[in-house]
């Protein structure tokens, strides 16, 4: 990022020159347009289902919920991959019904307004959960004191509940515009086809390029992906400023509204929106990597179970792949869930500043854009450790290190909600009768909080599992993992072996979500976001 001269001068030269360049700038006004229109989408999105599921009676509300929440839980290379092979010329699936464009017609996914759209969908459920979250607090006095004096729904909705709820709105909007901004997956399938360029893209192209000066300059506009980042938080703060969102009163569930005769077409409406949003697209990329090759209509003529024993059995890029992502995945939330329970008892039970600050800085390395830690893991690792003499980068242990750091908050947050629960006189008691501390952790705590825990490894391990942004920049020849795989491949012009890649990706995030459902009755009330 800077240089120091011989008289100890500091030369700013490379930062200057990447501010200078005019490829910056364009990949900064990118990334906002793309980022703000990809928010209101998600807004939009989030806002309807949240209103729907929190308040009326519409039917489903579990599958709806689940449905909702899926497209955040799939990658969202997976997300991009799905898309554009659905709606392409070549998309296998349009051609078997007929309904494709005409050859040599652009992918209406590869552009601006492509990215935009996916990064609404793939962000809508944060929006939905945030205020998910803020209806299930809503006190029920104030709705059922402007029922009393004879309020429609629609009055109630625009002058009490949509009022209180902006503070999760926002806060749901500021995360989704965060997220956006760092996405890497979306705009480097969809963008990087289409010369359409990004931060976290231009960051990419950068790194691949080389140089004696790639390092300084890629920190320099990882700075910049940060400033755009934070500024979306800037906004929160200024969107709720000045005024008192403070609430009194019972947070029972609301009587719902009824929609009466309309009830039908709202449940056809959200079906067909979960249609188009998760399944079609899943069933366009299913159809994908079951034909012998990209373009050609699924048939009994053309079906094919290749592409899968290609990924999984004779592809050597692939087998590492699973076995990287697998064993860093489990690994870390393995290594998080030994880790944050005592920390967590900790911080609880055991309150200082420095404790505080460790909670606080817990939470940056998952807040910042991935790209930005990524970019901070290869200055803090290039050269070697001290002492070892042995340098991670390069390594397969830069990227588990990266996954621990920004996963760390995964794990922590709900454990802490764990032992938050628990009595502070059983651990007392156990110390008056002589008990260390570690046995009180294995005895006490753990049993207790032990499902809590299990919580936060479950997502720790389906975020890790096909993570892109991150390993994107750490990855190397023999190190690589499930989202760098499935990138290469659709780089490589190997659609069928990337859909099929995904395909699988797709089915173990959806048993380990079936697996957290199953053990959501042991499980604290709102431990997995999926399960109610």
């Amino acid at each position: 990022m800077e240089a120091v001269l011989p008289g100890g001068q500091v030369d700013l030269g490379p930062a200057l020159g990447v501010l200078k360049a005019r490829s910056t700038w364009i990949a900064t006004g990118h990334t906002l347009a793309t980022a703000s229109v990809g928010t209101l989408i998600a807004v939009l999105i989030g806002l309807t289902l949240a209103l729907l599921v929190g308040l009326t009676d519409i039917r489903g509300r579990k599958a709806l919920t689940f449905c909702a929440l899926l497209p955040a839980m799939i990658p969202p290379q997976v997300t991009a991959l799905a898309w554009a092979q659905l709606f392409g010329p070549a998309s296998p699936l349009l051609n078997t019904l007929g309904l494709a464009p005409e050859l040599g017609s652009p992918n209406p996914l590869y552009s601006a307004g492509g990215i935009m759209v996916l990064l609404g969908v793939q962000h809508a459920p944060l929006v939905f959960l945030s205020l998910r979250a803020g209806l299930r607090a809503l006190p029920r006095d104030l709705v059922e004191a402007a029922r009393a004096c004879g309020a429609g729904r629609g009055r109630v909705l625009a002058t009490i509940i949509l009022p209180v709820m902006m503070p999760p709105l926002v806060a749901g909007a500021a995360i989704a515009f965060v997220s956006a901004v760092g996405n890497f997956g979306i705009p480097a399938l969809l963008g990087i086809p289409a010369g359409y360029t990004v931060l976290p893209t231009l960051i990419y192209q950068r790194l691949a390029g080389f140089g004696p000066a790639i390092i300084g300059e890629t920190a320099v506009l990882s700075v910049i992906v940060g400033l755009v980042a934070f500024s979306g938080l800037a906004l929160q703060g200024l969107a709720l400023r000045g005024r008192d969102y403070r609430l009194s009163g019972s947070g029972a569930a609301l009587e719902p509204f009824r929609l009466g005769r309309w009830r039908g077409a709202v449940e056809a409406l959200v079906v067909a929106l979960m249609l188009v949003m998760v399944a079609a697209p899943l069933v366009g990329l299913l159809a994908t990597s079951l034909v012998t090759a990209y373009g050609v209509p699924l048939g009994p003529a053309t079906a094919t179970l290749g592409n899968y024993a290609e990924v999984l059995l004779r592809q050597d890029m692939t087998i590492r792949a699973f076995r990287n992502s697998a064993a860093m995945s489990l690994g870390a939330a393995l290594l998080l869930s030994c880790l944050t329970v005592p920390l967590g008892v900790l911080l609880v039970w055991r309150k200082s500043r420095l404790l505080r600050l460790v909670s606080a800085a817990a939470d940056i390395p998952y807040a910042l854009p991935g790209i930005v830690l990524g970019i901070a893991a290869i200055l803090l690792f290039l050269k070697p450790l001290p002492l070892l003499n042995f340098s991670l980068y390069n390594t397969i242990w830069i990227i588990f290190l990266a996954y621990l750091a920004r996963f760390l908050v995964l794990e922590l947050r709900p454990v802490v909600a764990g032992v938050s629960q628990l009595d502070p006189a059983l651990d007392e008691a156990a110390r008056m009768t002589g008990a260390g501390f570690l046995f009180r952790l294995r005895t006490i705590v753990l049993p207790l909080v032990a499902p809590m825990a299990a919580a936060g490894a479950i997502l720790v391990f389906m975020t890790a599992f096909n993570e892109l942004t991150v390993s994107a920049l750490l990855w190397s020849a023999g190190n690589e993992t499930l989202g760098v795989a499935v990138f290469n491949l659709d780089d490589a012009g190997r659609a069928p072996l990337a859909a099929a890649l995904a395909s699988v990706t797709v089915v173990v995030i959806l048993a380990v979500m079936a697996l957290g459902s199953m053990l959501a009755p042991r499980l604290p009330k709102g431990a997995l976001p999926w399960t109610d």
